[in-house]
């Protein structure tokens, strides 16, 4: 039973944390005012980081500038710190560089990947499903998590800042889930250099618990962030509705309700996702070792 409550308790902290409450946004200013109030505090911020080069100056867009403001309550002091943390920790992680021949075996059972399609609003979907656990390295694993992440931004289309993700419990059990120390390094990653990158989360058939501590938690979070989270239960028609109006029915897969038959190809993706290297290496600019790698007659898993 104690597993159980810390398992619970890791959940709710890792929704807590992704999902930034904006406890102090001004609610008054609305409309152009606010447009200009933004677009001003952006341009301080510019000025306050001063000079940038090389990834840290492609990375530093002003969707990005904003999206650290919104996660600090647009503070330009504090949104500051937390940039320079993350450009500190891109300096020596290299996200940009990681290449799917580096994470692959992580994905074989398609424990998390990004989906081939998009959710009515555009934003490319992430699917996890904690019960296809296959690996017990957490710095493997959390590689493989910061390349998806890497991954779903670069293929979000034009003005689109967040992605969406599908969470399927199935065949989740306390032997399955991802352990301890790994899910607390996932919530210091996506706190602290991801922040405001998650639009909505649907939890599709999770164990009932869940959604009962859920439910108390909300009593500390703003509407719009409570909001965010999603619990679906294929025996509840309400929730099932609910969530096939963010996503077409024809793209969404069986296993959440939809109509598009899908199994997971590792061999497929691993396709997919060595072609998305290459436009991964032309946008951030040169990648010698993908350019060695592909030479010496490899792209990405073992494939024929």
């Amino acid at each position: 039973m104690d597993r159980v409550l810390e398992t619970i308790l890791i959940l709710v902290e890792i929704m807590l944390i992704i999902f930034e409450a904006n406890w102090f946004n001004d609610l008054v200013a609305e409309g152009f005012e606010r447009s200009v109030r933004h677009t001003s505090k952006i341009k301080e911020m510019r000025a306050a980081i001063g000079p940038l080069s090389g990834p840290s100056l492609k990375y530093c867009t002003d969707d990005c500038l904003r999206r650290y403001l919104e996660a600090r309550n647009w503070n330009v002091d504090k949104s500051k710190k937390m940039l320079e943390e993350t450009l500190r920790w891109r300096s020596t992680y290299k996200p940009e560089e990681i290449r799917w021949h580096e994470v692959a075996v992580e994905g074989e059972t398609g424990k998390l990947y990004r989906a081939g399609f998009h959710d009515r609003q555009g934003r490319t979907v992430l699917i996890l499903r904690p019960g296809m656990q296959n690996t017990s390295s957490i710095e493997n694993q959390m590689r493989h998590l910061v390349y998806l992440l890497e991954n779903a931004t670069l293929n979000l289309p034009q003005g689109q800042e967040q992605m969406a993700w599908l969470i399927d419990f199935t065949g989740w059990s306390l032997s399955t889930s991802v352990p301890i120390k790994s899910a607390r390094e996932t919530v210091n990653i996506l706190q602290s250099h991801y922040p405001e990158r998650l639009a909505i989360a649907f939890l599709y058939n999770p164990p009932r618990i869940f959604e009962a501590f859920w439910k108390i938690v909300k009593y500390f979070l703003d509407t719009k962030t409570f909001q965010k989270v999603k619990f679906v239960y294929p025996k509840n028609k309400d929730s099932v509705e609910l969530m096939k109006s963010y996503f077409d029915e024809e793209n969404l897969p069986t296993a959440f309700g939809g109509k598009a038959v899908f199994n997971y190809n590792h061999e497929e993706f691993s396709r997919v996702m060595a072609q998305d290297d290459l436009k991964t290496a032309a946008f951030w600019g040169s990648d010698e070792k993908l350019a060695d790698h592909i030479g010496n007659g490899h792209s990405g898993a073992s494939i024929p």
